[in-house]
């Protein structure tokens, strides 16, 4: 039985059902309509960088979630049978949309998420070329054909779309990782349910706006706000095909293994502890301004960051942190809404918190805090979630600081005498998402891509996140599942392979064969 949904006026503002007097309160998405929450469950949205509460969104209940999933089968047939081109259609037009908007969805994943706005708008972009990519579903969809592999008898291959799926999305990239998602599950002929991460809601709508600008029929792509409640109901409901998910390992385990059991397609990437190796030949001041991005931008709230800085040599070490230590110490922490700001605040105060609570760790642990970002003060802006750069140096494998994901702008130093332990320090860690190694030598960096036992390597480059015709993913308990996201392996997810065998009458008749065909 569905859910009893409300639609609202499409004149009212289109992120928000009313005015609660100190915040607006947003909606769902679904069928191609705002639909405010029908329950009494609600979360808050916060302003990272003043503290204060922004938005109410409503946690969808289980009817709720089930009225998404049911509209998405509803739109599900039509949207199979619609030429690829014709698909690929929309997808464009949507690119074009994202484009005129770019700056509005980068101050929305701003002002919600905390990043800096600069920030914000690269993610947005990396969001779009995956949509860019989608667009030309039609070649990837393209099948095979063997003539007469047997006499008078040909085969082909096709890849047809899963059915409904359904994407699950951390805070921290509110744009770019939907996007990973949802444009190649629809360009294969799949229909979608975003839950989208309850603390940044506003950009996931927005999205499904402007998606229906594009021409998407209703149903095909829908929006539910909600936490536990929801995600259950998506990995338990027998409409759902396939579910994509990013998030930290344990909930990643949780979803794989749920949904798997629920007979479902799951690829459920999770946390990481991204080491970046410093090797005593490399470009020591190239290798700094690495890591001052990678290890602090976006507060450090990235799965890709770079937590770790393995210093090969002490001599490396010592270099390292001379030249680190002064750039954390100077970083400017401010609202996303400052131009001179390097940094943003983090996503809620209890993140803040756990944070700042694994510095105090590291600190217990015997470890050496260079930089301590603990007391910052950002003018203006008492109440909101800020929190400095933190270096740590002398920091060894059974320190927590290193075993576990920080997710905040904390950097640890761990010191290695050669190549050999350290590429055994990256290799036995149990995540193993991404990670750079830094040096001159060809030979070196040919070795480590080779042997490391890590999903995606940078060369010299600190994030190697794929461009989009490439795909993404990790390796040990940072991925379940076998497929990674988006390129060619997010085609291979969001489709079935048929082969169909067939031979027409000729006139001639064999009689029965009772033996395995084998086409000779």
């Amino acid at each position: 039985m569905s859910a009893e949904v409300r639609h609202l006026d499409p004149k009212q503002q289109p992120l928000a059902t009313e005015d609660t007097g100190m915040s607006k309160t947003l909606t769902h998405f679904v069928n191609g309509a705002h639909v405010a929450g029908n329950g009494d469950r609600f979360g808050d949205v916060f302003n990272p960088a003043t503290g204060e509460v922004a938005a109410r969104v409503p946690l969808a209940s289980a009817a709720e979630t089930a009225a998404a999933i049911e509209a998405a089968a509803a739109a599900f047939p039509a949207w199979r049978d619609t030429p690829p081109l014709r698909r690929a259609a929309v997808l464009f037009r949507f690119k074009e949309l994202l484009d005129r908007h770019l700056d509005d969805l980068a101050q929305l994943v701003a002002a919600e998420h905390g990043k800096v706005v600069n920030d914000a708008r690269g993610s947005v972009t990396r969001g779009i070329e995956v949509v860019e990519f989608a667009c030309g579903a039609p070649h990837l969809l393209k099948g095979s054909f063997s003539e007469n592999v047997g006499t008078n008898v040909d085969s082909h291959s096709v890849r047809q779309p899963v059915g409904v799926c359904a994407g699950i999305t951390p805070f921290n990239f509110p744009a770019m990782v939907p996007m990973w998602m949802f444009p190649m599950a629809i360009a294969c002929g799949n229909s979608f349910v975003l839950k989208t991460s309850e603390r940044v809601p506003s950009t996931a709508l927005m999205l499904a706006e402007l998606l229906s600008e594009a021409g998407l029929p209703p149903g095909v792509f829908n929006v539910v706000n909600g936490d536990k409640e929801a995600v259950d109901t998506l990995l338990s409901h027998p409409d759902v095909a396939a579910v994509s998910f990013v998030g930290s390992t344990a909930v990643a385990e949780y979803v794989f293994r749920t949904g798997t059991h629920n007979g479902k397609r799951v690829q459920a990437l999770g946390g990481a502890k991204n080491h970046m190796v410093v090797m005593p030949d490399a470009d020591l001041d190239q290798a700094t301004d690495a890591l001052m991005g990678a290890a602090y931008g976006s507060a450090g709230e990235r799965c890709m960051a770079i937590s770790v800085a393995v210093a090969v040599g002490d001599e490396t070490a010592d270099a390292l942190i001379a030249r680190l230590a002064p750039r954390v110490a100077a970083l400017k922490v401010g609202p996303a809404t400052d131009p001179g700001a390097e940094m943003g605040p983090l996503i809620t105060r209890a993140h803040h918190a756990r944070v700042r609570g694994y510095v105090d760790l590291g600190v217990q642990e015997g470890a050496r805090l260079v930089v301590d970002g603990r007391d910052i003060q950002v003018p203006d802006h008492p109440n909101g979630f800020y929190l400095g750069g933190c270096l740590f140096d002398d920091v060894t494998a059974e320190m927590r600081i290193y075993q576990e994901e920080i997710f905040g702008p904390v950097l640890v130093v761990v010191r290695m005498p050669d190549f050999e332990s350290a590429l055994a320090l990256v290799n036995a860690h149990e995540y193993g998402n991404g990670t750079a190694i830094f040096t001159r030598d060809g030979d070196t960096a040919r070795t480590y891509a080779s042997r490391v036992q890590v999903g995606m390597v940078g060369v010299n480059v600190p994030i190697p996140v794929p461009m989009a015709f490439h795909s993404f993913g990790g390796w040990k308990r940072s991925l379940f599942g076998d497929i990674h996201m988006h390129g060619s392996e997010g085609v291979h997810f969001y489709t079935k392979l048929k082969t169909v065998t067939s031979r027409w009458p000729t006139g001639i008749r064999a009689g029965a064969d009772f033996h395995m065909p084998t086409m000779k």
